[in-house]
């Protein structure tokens, strides 16, 4: 599976392409047609937004995914792609454990849950988005993080993997690479960075992750290089999900060892193992439009669509199981204490 592209070039007029929509919440459940395709239920849950044509495969070859979608959770009514993240759950003093919500981002307010995804071509605070990228091709897919790593060290890699404790909705630092150890009134918000540099060969690949990079030096925001390996700069595709954590804050009910009370679906307490997966369903080149259009976030060439139709788009769950209700164990984890 691969598609040949040549380095970009400069143009000879600056682009300027950001574009920031809220996505719905298409269906929490165990499914993860990148990492265990054809697998269901997958071994933990995941809270996925974007088209309606999910399923446990999703294979290039044969799904098609904005002919296959009618509807999409995203605000962008052209793009049909599927983005998911793990769950975060609270960890009650009697063992039991419930799943935290997420809930809209500020702009976004009365959207059900999901999250804020970004394309961008320079840093979120630079106005004149300046860097000329190429879009992501049909069948493009990639992960990024890595789910058994408990360390810094070990998440050191996956370099743009944060989060943020959320004074309130307009809170953006600091950010760590642990999860918050302190009660955030505003929630706690999951910053998943993608790198920025691709082989301009290959969709994908066996770990998802190698045929793309992060810049040879540097980092997106500081304008990096890309290594020779990956010479074709891609948009900066950036989540931001918030956990609404606020109706667990009261510290009476937190481990009276003093540990936070957060896990993550697959058994991590520390945040280290925090990643993110994308399966690319842009309709036709919409993508490449937009990022070739002088815009920032109010792009005249991106199709909308509003909250309401973002969060009527829903698929059922694969594999049924109660995602809502406490639970002596999070589903598929046979929990031990970390």
């Amino acid at each position: 599976m691969y598609w040949r592209v040549l380095p970009v070039v400069a143009l000879a007029a600056p682009t300027h392409a950001l574009i920031r929509m809220g996505c719905s919440q298409l269906v929490v459940q165990r499914l993860d047609p990148l990492v265990t395709p054809g697998q269901v239920p997958s071994p933990h849950v995941h809270q996925i937004i974007g088209g309606n044509s999910l399923n446990a495969t999703m294979h290039p070859s044969n799904h098609d995914i904005p002919k296959m979608s009618t509807c999409t959770t995203c605000q962008a009514a052209d793009d049909f792609s599927n983005y998911w993240t793990a769950v975060l759950y609270f960890k009650a003093q009697n063992g039991t454990y419930k799943r935290v919500n997420q809930k809209g981002n500020a702009g976004f307010e009365g959207q059900k849950g999901g999250m804020t995804v970004y394309y961008m071509q320079n840093q979120l605070a630079d106005y004149e988005q300046k860097t000329q990228v190429t879009a992501f091709k049909p069948g493009f897919r990639m992960f990024v993080g890595d789910l058994n790593a408990r360390t810094l060290e070990e998440a050191k890699p996956y370099r743009q993997l944060t989060y943020t404790c959320l004074q309130d909705m307009s809170t953006r630092y600091p950010e760590t690479k642990y999860l918050p150890n302190k009660p955030c009134p505003a929630g706690i918000m999951v910053n998943v960075r993608f790198p920025t540099c691709w082989d301009g060969v290959n969709l994908d690949s066996p770990n998802h992750m190698d045929h793309v990079s992060y810049p040879a030096n540097g980092t997106f925001e500081s304008q990096g290089p890309c290594p020779t390996s990956h010479p074709v700069k891609i948009p900066q595709l950036m989540f931001e999900v918030i956990f609404d954590t606020a109706p667990f804050n009261n510290k009476a009910d937190w481990p009276t060892d003093g540990t936070q009370p957060f896990m993550w679906s697959f058994g991590d307490t520390t945040g280290y193992g925090t990643h993110g997966d994308y399966v690319f369903g842009w309709k036709d080149d919409s993508l490449q439009k937009i990022m070739n259009e002088p815009c920032y976030v109010n792009c005249k060439s991106m199709k909308t669509q509003t909250i309401d139709q973002m969060n009527s788009c829903t698929v059922e769950q694969t594999a049924k199981e109660d995602m809502d209700s406490w639970v002596k164990e999070i589903p598929g984890q046979a929990m031990t204490e970390e």
